[in-house]
């Protein structure tokens, strides 16, 4: 399928809802499919929407899996990622401060928990984790499964086959560690490490048994074939979890000055990620308040996950207002019972 499905508007509705079955089929999306897609009309959006539906609905039915993060270690990071209020390069005005202690670690997994939360995202600022965070990580871990229900994802910075291996033992679930954009803009926004750095640090989480949560940024001056090429990468990893960002410019980074996102480029933009990553939990993540405001509720006929709360140092619309979303478009949110055992769904009431 070539970028000649927009120019017939007549038919746009049967050719995006056949390769939604040629993706259910088996078909993995090529380059040009993918440009087709974020190169659509508006009028068309709605027909991309539904199709895209068709793929989420298979593979997760109307349920939404929420998770809860924690910015376990603010600021302090020695890395040049442009888009980063935490990186050296940034004067952002935000909380700066080392490992949270154990109490802090625990009351992000009660919070997580009581808000119907699938999984307890622990976000570090660094390269990578020291000796001394790695082992409070260790010591954590085990601590926060057996008195709550959630999985465990942590996001530590780059990693060895070891420290990966180190994670596994003591219980992580999932390792999140984003492409962010695709290796032929990723010079455009960090010098300080190299897109192959990321890369090797997702092989190393996969050989260690983890699964992969990994996604990336959309809005920090990419083309569309960078949006399409990382979607197609993270296909390739075999990644079980994506988020998606949209990026959020904040004063002294030296991104500060990016444009606002259109909302209806990043709808298109989750579908494209739903066709190239079928199977994969897709997440609407930071941003989505901002750019997609009113239009949010959209996204879900893509993504089956959302963060509900807070992200790193940009504040998420309030849990109720997640919920409500949820619930008025006759979604379900599910919840993770304790590890191994089976998930059930909840009220967003709850």
């Amino acid at each position: 399928m070539q970028r000649d499905i927009a120019n017939d508007p007549s038919e746009t509705g049967t050719l995006w809802n056949g390769l939604a079955s040629r993706v259910l089929a088996g078909h993995e999306l090529t380059e040009a499919e993918g440009r087709s897609i974020l190169d659509s009309s508006d009028d068309e959006l709605l027909d991309v929407l539904a199709a895209a539906y068709r793929i989420r609905r298979h593979y997760f039915g109307n349920t939404v899996h929420l998770h809860f993060l924690i910015s376990a270690k603010s600021g302090l990071c020695p890395e040049d990622c442009g888009y980063c209020s935490q990186s050296r390069v940034s004067s952002a005005e935000i909380p700066r401060y080392n490992l949270l202690n154990r109490e802090q670690l625990m009351d992000g997994a009660r919070i997580a928990a009581e808000r119907g939360s699938r999984t307890y995202c622990i976000v570090i600022s660094a390269r990578g984790p020291s000796e001394r965070e790695l082992r409070e990580v260790e010591k954590i871990i085990p601590e926060i499964k057996s008195k709550y229900p959630v999985r465990i994802c942590t996001s530590l910075g780059l990693l060895s086959r070891e420290q990966a291996d180190r994670l596994k033992a003591c219980g992580v679930d999932r390792v999140n560690h984003n492409v962010n954009t695709s290796e032929q803009y990723y010079a455009e926004i960090c010098t300080t490490h190299g897109y192959q750095d990321r890369i090797t640090t997702l092989r190393a989480v996969r050989e260690a048994g983890l699964e992969i949560c990994s996604g990336g940024i959309i809005g920090m001056g990419e083309r569309s074939i960078d949006v399409v090429r990382m979607a197609i990468e993270l296909r390739a990893l075999r990644v079980q979890s994506i988020p998606l960002n949209f990026f959020h410019a904040i004063p002294g980074t030296p991104l500060a000055e990016s444009p606002r996102l259109d909302a209806r480029y990043c709808l298109k933009a989750l579908a494209l990620f739903r066709f190239a990553n079928p199977a994969c939990e897709l997440r609407m993540a930071a941003g989505r308040e901002l750019h997609l405001g009113s239009m949010q509720c959209l996204g879900l006929y893509a993504a089956n996950s959302l963060f509900v709360g807070d992200y790193l140092t940009t504040k998420g619309q309030p849990p109720e207002a997640d919920y409500r979303m949820i619930e008025e478009m006759g979604f379900e949110i599910t919840k993770n019972s304790l590890p191994g055992a089976a998930v059930e769904v909840i009220s967003g009431r709850d």
